[in-house]
């Protein structure tokens, strides 16, 4: 007999439940298996992907199966469930067996998760993430087997944190799976994994990691509060929990680091912070974020440190190159030529005499058109999308110069500045520095350097301000963490950078 074929056979729905209500007010199961199908067909209503496999036992008494089509494994349910139960009945072990539950429950059946429970609520809850419900005639138990088979993406390299060296899994959109990469990089009982579950309709899971003795007992303590306040219908990304639970949501600044590489997790979890994933996404939340994590590459930890000062330094200079290069220009130009060398300031003056606009529109024009481009070639498919950007900069700029509608120079200054942007080795790191240059344009435009330098302590008075999840942002530099400061900018080679615990949180700036 073909028991695979048999445990997919699904059973129609009779023609007077098309219009039965679901009942709500049951809460537990009957001992009638008629009447407890009944209240499953009415939750199920419309659900055609349920299964309902109703089965004789030899006692003269009947089982029904309940599942969600392609979301268990039927050959296992085939060959450990359904035929020793057709064929020899009941299985004995210490003692008469005489309930399906008791059989489960004397784990009897090849299957190692294996669970009963007689609410309503729950069984109908477990059915839908993947579990099977066996009921049985004369029981008021349901028993849940955890036979889930879900086909998902298998084991990549990152592509949103590609790495020279270092390891190159990533996280994938299953849980378990996640949880698996994290427990291979810790062989101690100290990894902890919390589980919970939010958003009223998709009951997404969500796991809080930790390790014990190592994470700020109040920093979990506030993360598990925040996650467990979330009142939301669904969640498909960790993105919906971050914005959930962040401090603030009119900081241009990410507070929260999101990271698809489990060794970057792993690192996380060694500094003591606390780590949230979630169920159908390939990107954990890590709480919380400083600035200067923003600017550090995965990389940074598996290089000789004399060449990750050269690479940090680099990325620093060119952080803030990207940000106040445009600015800067626009203040020399227009209010302080006299801080430009002559022959310098002859050649930009001859360049412009074509230009029919002044300088801030030319620069907030052409920073408009870098910022398209550069959003076209990572929404267009990926073959063609680095081509389009690429030449569409090209021709574009050089289209725009020689119609006289900007000048060389502002064309080589964006250019300049759109690709210092790029060293930035977290994407969203890199969105708010792109976004600080449109203020600091116009203030540079309206004011000079005055403008401009009245815009950067602006920003480092937010910076100072920020204290997610109570770290201060600018941490470990303001407020000036002593161990701290050797892995800020020069990162000392691992044995003289010996950490004793997490950076130090500042208690009164909790949420």
């Amino acid at each position: 007999m073909d028991w695979t074929k048999l445990a997919n056979q699904k059973l129609h729905k009779p023609s007077s439940l098309q219009d039965a209500e679901p009942d709500a007010s049951r809460t537990d199961l009957g001992a009638d298996l008629s009447v407890n199908r009944l209240a499953l067909e009415r939750a199920f209503r419309n659900c055609s992907d349920i299964v309902y496999r109703e089965l004789p036992l030899q006692e003269d008494r009947s089982i029904l199966l309940v599942y969600v089509d392609g979301m268990i494994d039927v050959e296992l349910i085939a060959a450990n469930v359904l035929q020793p139960l057709l064929y020899k009945g009941l299985p004995q072990g210490l003692g008469a067996i005489d309930s399906i539950a008791k059989a489960f429950e004397q784990q009897l059946f090849a299957v190692l998760q294996i669970g009963k429970s007689s609410a309503f609520g729950e069984i109908v809850t477990r059915i839908l993430k993947g579990d099977l419900a066996v009921l049985a005639d004369g029981e008021a138990t349901a028993c849940l087997a955890g036979v889930k088979q879900v086909s998902g993406r298998g084991i990549e390299e990152s592509t949103s944190e590609p790495a020279l060296r270092g390891p190159k899994e990533s996280f994938t959109e299953s849980l378990r799976q996640n949880t698996v990469l994290l427990r291979m990089k810790f062989a101690t009982p100290k990894l902890k994994l919390e589980a919970m579950s939010v958003g009223s309709l998709t009951q997404t899971d969500v796991a809080l990691a930790y390790l014990d003795g190592i994470a700020d007992p109040d920093l979990l303590d506030e993360v598990r509060a925040r996650v467990a306040r979330i009142e939301i219908d669904g969640i498909l990304d960790s993105g919906y929990i971050e914005e959930a639970i962040e401090d603030t949501h009119y900081s241009p600044f990410p507070q929260i680091m999101t990271s698809e590489r489990p060794d970057v997790v792993a690192a996380g979890l060694l500094e003591g912070k606390v780590v949230v994933i979630a169920d159908g996404t390939p990107f954990a939340l890590i709480v919380p974020m400083t600035f200067w994590s923003g600017l550090q590459a995965p990389d940074d930890y598996y290089e000789r440190f004399l060449y990750v000062v050269l690479n940090r330094s680099i990325r620093y200079f060119f952080a803030a190159f990207s940000v106040l290069l445009p600015s800067f220009y626009i203040a020399l130009t227009n209010f302080h030529q006299e801080l430009i060398p002559g022959k310098l300031m002859i050649t930009i003056a001859a360049l412009r005499e074509r230009a029919p606009f002044p300088t801030v529109i030319e620069v907030l024009m052409m920073e408009v058109m870098f910022e398209g481009l550069r959003e076209a070639g990572l929404r267009l498919p990926k073959p063609i999308g680095p081509l389009v950007s690429v030449v569409g900069a090209l021709v574009i700029g050089e289209a725009a110069v020689s119609a006289g509608i900007v000048s060389s120079p502002i064309v080589i200054v964006v250019s300049a500045a759109g690709i210092a942007s790029f060293i930035i080795p977290r994407y969203r790191f890199g969105i708010p520095l792109r976004m600080l240059r449109f203020p600091l344009l116009v203030l540079s435009g309206m004011y000079g350097l005055f403008g401009l330098t009245a815009g950067v302590v602006a920003i480092l008075i937010h910076l100072v301000q920020l204290r997610p999840f109570g770290m201060p942002y600018l941490s470990p530099l303001a407020p000036a963490v002593g161990r701290w400061l050797k892995d800020w900018w020069i990162r000392w080679p691992q044995r003289l950078t010996k950490r004793k615990g997490p950076v130090p949180r500042d208690r009164g700036g909790e949420a």
